[in-house]
């Protein structure tokens, strides 16, 4: 069995070891490994290397007429067997893994077979799956992860809402204890539509955090200012993008 992972700058599968720069493990010690592949098409996301082929329709705000912001899918991604990356992630060990993507649960089939490859010399390994919440996890894989951090993605994000806010699949990960809720905001509006999706499925404030878009750090430090009344107004917690400051904007940082 394998995954389609997505490559790192060298062309190697993007698995690494680093700080955790968002949500609410930040600060801690992970090693990620980067799914490719993503059913929703954020116009800012920052890793549109998994999913903006080519030879695919959608828009990102860094197209420019005449160079639109794509990538060959057979220079971005490749199947790995789960053996090899488990191996890879055994040579870079920490107190948990975080699968992200992409969209993981893309490949939700495969992904309970990988937690228990990584688990076989690590038993309590903690497991992480970052998420943009519009696909339910099948039950099998609920009972293998630790923490699921969920990310809806609000209007700004250029998503439709039918596809990007499903309510089975939010209501699914809000009756899971092991499920925490971030959402991307530019602006005290997307505070409040947090707020109202947090209402809808009786999420308490307690499990959702509020993160600024945005990929350079005086961008993330003014809109975290911009949405700070707004967050404490809610009582939501607020992520930053450590990642950023320290690394800047990179593959495997």
């Amino acid at each position: 069995m394998d995954l389609i992972l997505a490559r790192d700058d060298r062309g190697a599968p993007e698995i690494f070891r680093s700080i955790q720069g968002e949500g609410p493990s930040v600060g801690r010690p992970r090693t990620f490994i980067r799914l490719s592949g993503c059913n929703l098409h954020c116009v800012w996301c920052d890793t549109a290397y998994t999913w903006n082929w080519w030879e695919t329709p959608f828009a990102h705000e860094r197209d420019t007429p005449g160079a639109p912001h794509k990538f060959d899918r057979v220079h971005e991604a490749l199947r790995v067997e789960l053996a090899d990356i488990a191996a890879m992630v055994a040579a870079l060990p920490s107190e948990g893994v975080v699968i992200t993507g992409g969209e993981p649960l893309m490949q939700r089939a495969a992904l309970p077979a990988l937690i228990d490859a990584l688990r076989v010399d690590q038993p309590a390994l903690r497991i992480e799956i970052e998420t943009n919440g519009s696909i339910a996890p099948p039950q099998d894989l609920a009972d293998r992860v630790d923490l699921f951090v969920v990310s809806p993605k609000l209007a700004h994000s250029g998503n439709d809402a039918a596809v990007a806010l499903k309510p089975d699949a939010l209501a699914a990960y809000a009756a899971l204890p092991a499920a925490m809720f971030k959402f991307v905001a530019r602006t005290p509006a997307d505070v409040a539509a947090a707020a109202d999706i947090a209402r809808q499925h009786a999420i308490a404030r307690g499990r959702v955090c509020i993160m600024p878009e945005g990929t350079d750090s005086a961008v993330l430090d003014s809109r975290a200012l911009l949405l700070s009344d707004a967050i404490i107004a809610h009582g939501f917690a607020l992520s930053p993008r450590l990642h950023i400051a320290l690394f800047g904007a990179a593959r495997g940082v």
